[in-house]
């Protein structure tokens, strides 16, 4: 493939002691720990984007920062259903013990799969044979208090002359962090929490059946029950949340192998996420109540036919081409569970094909001086909805390798991404405020503004185009050591957002200006409110044209361009050791991105500021290994952000994560079969680096779409496998 391509296997992930998926996909520097992640401030209290929020308590993948619904996430290489309201889907819902490898495509890869793969692709693969029955435990907790966890997995599996099945199941749950736990948050309303306690019961079935020389029959289904705890505080009153999500996926495929090396495969996927989204809402001096029940529930059907074999054998090998055709439909409700209203309600069908033919022009030897190898790929997808339209969108790619020890790579492509159903068809509200919630200063007492955001039925596709070149190194006379250089660019237009991002910034940033009315006329309002569902007073004052001093306007609009270039840097070594082996291996990446909401303005940074990646991200570290026992010490780098507000840039966050594992060997005792490992995240205790919040005594200060506060964890696990 002539994208960069990361791939981590089980013993990786084991070996650096992750618990599930989330916490591996947190850990690359190629992505953003921002959109859904259960760490990042629920309720959008910071101001960091309705995207940039804990709701389902969920890991999304966010590739290059480009957002959680701009990077598509597969199970054996099905699309699984989106969760809330973000598109966002949630990889630490497949159970971590039943993974083989995740493989990550940090380029644009729309042409290849599709709506949503702007940032990239993640695959995880599951583990194909499996035999015997594996039991685990684990406990953990941080150091300087919360967060305890208990988790129990199950894994069995066997294998037959024709087949083979692997299940798991797992309980895990955890307790919340509370602000009063923190002395950088304890001076927040009592009680807040800021990391989510959570339940998690999770089962995973993956099972093939050969039929025959010819057929293979395979099912992979899954099933995540999360329930949530967590709570805040705002303006005198308090919410306690306790939503509870179920993901389902049932996919199954047939796969018939045919002629000259020809295969078919027809395999669908039928996907369901539903969140349930119940607070409990509390006027702290009266003790008065209101209550909210809200589903975000999202359904994908997916189906598709697909066939890949060699076209013509040439000198260098064979040109192999890959097609197929498929459809795709995703429906998504926001029902009110107390009224019975639908709040959000849209649905979308798609039907696409595609094409990908790979082209060896020149194989290792034929004894071309300067050129060992020489492959060109092509690949081209359409892909037509009902709503919009079609779109259509290529990719071209090269691998060259002047000899054995470099191989040059390089990609060209579009990329799209559709309108989320939310974006779509979210109900429009308005909303009466007084200005001072906005970041309004110098305003009169009893002035008010009015807010409108909504949906918008008219939109348009994201589109992109990506480009990639990377340098690999692969010395033959150093066994066992790899490095790639590479560097990406994304011209990513047409993008939807509400234009005012921080909304506690709508009348103090200047680039929100362009979405800022002031001194509307009367006939201007009733406009803006002819437009919404529900008009909202927040002022406790009557509604009065004459005192409204500014209309903002947050409707979701195809507005922004986004530029996004940058670096990665990654490699390993594996060598050996008098007392054993040593993998040295590590990754660093910078971003440099930056957004020209319209096209009048000045484009303004994204990466480096504040609820955006830092500009630069690393992890490196190695592994230590004889025997049975493994030691492993990973240093993380996160830089500091600039608030834009106050212009000055936080401090960096470095932290250690080191783990220690001993596995007996087969035997013929109780003891057969055992392993036993002690990890530590962020042993040297790092607090997040701090900014100045508007509000601190509802927000924490410091920036949980990129840094955490848990500190230190400890955590202790035993398994056994017969």
């Amino acid at each position: 493939m002539p994208s960069p391509v990361i791939t981590i296997d089980a013993s990786q992930i084991r070996e650096e002691g992750f618990s599930d998926l989330g916490e591996l996909a947190r850990s690359l520097p190629q992505n953003f720990s921002g959109g859904q992640n259960p760490g990042v401030t629920a309720a959008n209290l910071g101001g960091a984007g309705i995207a940039n929020q804990n709701i389902t308590g969920g890991s999304g993948l966010n590739l290059r920062g480009l957002g959680p619904d701009a990077s598509l996430t597969l199970l054996n290489g099905r699309r699984m259903a989106y969760g809330g309201f973000s598109q966002s889907v949630d990889i630490s819902a497949i159970p971590v013990e039943a993974v083989e490898r995740i493989e990550i495509v940090a380029d644009g890869a729309s042409a290849i799969y599709g709506s949503d793969a702007v940032g990239g692709v993640g695959n995880v693969v599951l583990k194909r044979d499996y035999d015997g029955v594996g039991l685990g435990a684990r406990f953990g907790k941080a150091t300087q208090g919360g967060l305890a966890s208990r988790e129990y997995t199950l894994t069995a599996g066997t294998t037959w002359r024709s087949g083979g099945l692997i299940a798991t199941a797992k309980d895990a749950s955890m307790d919340p962090l509370y602000s009063s736990q923190r002395w950088y948050s304890d001076q927040l309303v009592d009680p807040s929490t800021i990391y989510p306690g959570s339940d998690v019961r999770s089962g995973l079935l993956s099972a093939y059946q050969s039929v025959g020389n010819s057929v293979e029959l395979r099912l992979d289904a899954l099933r995540t029950e999360r329930d949530q705890r967590h709570m805040y505080n705002w303006h005198g009153w308090h919410s306690l949340v306790t939503p509870d999500t179920t993901i389902t996926l049932v996919s199954p495929s047939v796969e018939v192998w045919l002629a000259n090396d020809w295969s078919i495969v027809l395999g669908g996927a039928l996907g369901r996420d539903r969140h349930n989204q119940v607070r409990r809402d509390t006027v702290i001096a009266t003790g008065r109540q209101e209550g909210s029940d809200v589903c975000y529930c999202n359904e994908s059907l997916t189906w598709e036919l697909g066939a890949e074999g060699p076209l013509l054998a040439l000198p260098a090998g064979e040109a192999r081409l890959a097609a197929g055709a498929g459809y795709r439909r995703n429906e998504f409700q926001h029902v009110n569970r107390v009224t019975g209203a639908d709040i959000t309600n849209g649905s979308e069908s798609v039907r696409f094909g595609y094409a990908e033919v790979d082209v060896p022009l020149v194989g290792a030897g034929q004894g071309n001086a300067g050129v060992e190898r020489l492959s060109l790929t092509a690949a081209l997808r359409r892909e037509d909805y009902e709503s919009f339209g079609g779109v259509t969108t290529p990719k071209l790619g090269l691998i060259y390798a002047p000899g054995a020890d470099f191989t040059l790579k390089g990609t060209w492509g579009r990329s799209f991404k559709a309108p989320t159903l939310f974006h779509q068809n979210y109900a429009a509200d308005i909303w009466l405020y007084h200005p001072s919630d906005f970041g309004g200063t110098g305003y009169p007492p009893d002035a008010t503004l009015l807010a409108l955001w909504g949906g918008n039925p008219d939109l348009e596709p994201e589109k992109a185009k990506t480009w990639a070149v990377s340098l690999a190194w692969h010395p033959k006379a150093v066994q066992g050591l790899q490095a790639e250089l590479t560097w990406f660019h994304v011209d990513y237009r047409n993008r939807v957002l509400q234009p005012i991002v921080n909304p506690t910034q709508a009348l103090s940033n200047p680039i929100y200006a362009p979405f800022v009315h002031f001194s509307p006329t009367p006939e201007e309002q009733a406009a803006a409110i002819a437009r919404a569902r529900n008009f909202e007073n927040m002022t406790g004052m009557p509604y009065d044209p004459e005192k409204v001093e500014v209309i903002l306007y947050q409707q979701y609009t195809n507005v922004a361009r986004q530029e996004i270039r940058g670096l990665d840097l990654s490699g390993s070594y594996l060598g050996e050791l008098p007392g054993g082996t040593m993998t040295l291996r590590g990754s660093v990446s910078w971003l440099d991105s930056t957004q020209q909401t319209l096209p009048t303005q000045d484009p303004h940074d994204l990466s480096g500021t504040l609820f955006n990646p830092p500009r630069l991200s690393a992890r490196l570290g190695g592994v230590w290994r004889r025997g049975g026992l493994s030691a492993s010490a990973f240093g993380n780098h996160l830089g500091g952000v600039t608030n834009h507000l106050d212009g000055r840039k936080s401090a960096s966050f470095t932290s250690l994560d080191v783990s220690l594992r001993y596995a007996t060997a087969d035997r013929a005792d109780a003891w057969s079969g055992m392993e036993f490992a002690l990890s530590v995240d962020n042993a040297l205790d790092r607090d997040p680096p701090f900014y100045l919040v508007a509000e601190p005594l509802y927000v924490a200060p410091y920036d949980s779409t990129n840094y955490s506060p848990i500190g230190r964890f400890v955590s202790v696990s035993v398994s056994k496998r017969w």
